[in-house]
């Protein structure tokens, strides 16, 4: 093999270190992704991935409402949880509780109502691979 067809791949693992490190910088804001894995199975008709993720949301912190590409199995690690997603009354979560967000699913609700304590979550979302953001604004 010689240099020049060694370009392509080494520039490809150079662009994807560089997403790497750029979603992980992002991620250190309280959101860190543990795995990706590839599946065989599909989200709305296209080739899927599961990504697990930790959540950790400070006291008083609440996100704005978004929606996930793909369906979301939540389990609450640490604290509790006001969650309300689309058509589905608002709850109040503890730890050992779990919940669900259907695919696209506007999740209108999610905070620590706690002023003192950290609230974390498990989070498994099953979505399409080529899905270039597991949150999108609403």
């Amino acid at each position: 093999m010689n240099k020049r067809s060694l370009l392509p791949p080494l520039l490809f693992l150079l662009l994807f270190q560089l997403k790497v490190n750029a979603q992980n910088e992002k991620m250190a804001s309280g959101i860190k992704l543990i795995s990706a894995v590839d599946i065989e199975e599909k989200v709305a008709g296209q080739a899927a991935r599961v990504s697990t993720v930790e959540l950790i949301i400070q006291p008083k912190q609440e996100s704005s409402p978004h929606r996930h590409p793909g369906p979301v199995y939540g389990y609450v690690l640490e604290g509790e949880y006001v969650f309300k997603v689309e058509g589905q009354p608002l709850k109040t979560l503890k730890a050992g509780e779990t919940f669900y967000e259907p695919l696209m699913a506007l999740h209108e609700v999610g905070r620590n109502p706690s002023a003192t304590t950290i609230t974390k979550l498990l989070a498994v979302v099953t979505h399409p691979r080529t899905a270039k953001e597991l949150i999108l604004p609403e």
